[in-house]
């Protein structure tokens, strides 16, 4: 199977068994995405959804999370992984979006980036999910989804498979893919006892052709 190929079967896959996919995290605008992103790293969307309503509760846009104290928002993430941290970048980006760019959040990766807390990935979920720009953030699950299923070879970092992914993946279903990879690795391509038997496309999967040889030397 050429590379072609194989893009175009997990493509057709996709469309086909997940032909809605999107974030899993609960939001009305794109500040309360940008909140919710940053708090999602190392974090699941699960949990973050449970969080986030008492923040934009008390803090609906970035005017307000602008003025707010370290000792007045930490109470509300301390649930969170990193909250000190995540307490700071949170205050920081409002102030900077406040100060910088009156109170909206920029739609550019370039000038995302430059917020606190705010990495490339991050940058690229807000592009991706409210601009439908052709950018993939690789997460954990994009990255090992990726790499099992053989649509990037020997990316040893995140960006070297977001790179491999944007050149074979359409322009206009990229921001899609996305969510389709995150998703799978989510709920079937596990990182650990990953379900095998209930994904339709181990015929082409290297990881699964790898496991099932090593069964097979062991028998």
């Amino acid at each position: 199977m050429t590379r072609k190929e194989r893009y175009r079967t997990v493509i057709d896959y996709f469309q086909q068994h997940m032909p809605v996919a999107e974030t899993e995290l609960i939001y009305d605008d794109p500040y309360e995405l940008l909140v919710s992103v940053i708090l999602s790293a190392q974090c699941t969307d699960k949990r973050v959804n449970i969080t986030t309503p008492a923040i934009f509760e008390k803090y609906p846009t970035a005017n307000e999370l602008s003025k707010a104290t370290f000792e007045e928002l930490f109470p509300l993430i301390k649930s969170i992984s990193y909250p000190n941290n995540k307490t700071k970048h949170l205050i920081g980006m409002a102030n900077m979006l406040m100060s910088d760019f009156d109170g909206k959040v920029p739609m550019t990766v370039d000038e995302l980036v430059k917020l606190p807390g705010v990495g490339r990935k991050t940058a690229n979920v807000i592009t991706s999910v409210i601009d439908a720009q052709p950018n993939m953030a690789v997460d954990t699950h994009v990255f090992r989804v990726s790499a099992r299923l053989g649509l990037t070879v020997k990316a040893t970092t995140p960006f070297a498979a977001e790179k491999q992914l944007i050149q074979n993946i359409p322009t206009e279903l990229i921001h899609k893919a996305h969510h389709w990879l995150i998703l799978h690795g989510r709920y079937t391509c596990l990182a650990r006892n990953p379900k095998c038997s209930e994904c339709g496309l181990k015929a082409i999967c290297k990881y699964y052709q790898v496991q099932e040889k090593k069964k097979a030397e062991k028998e």
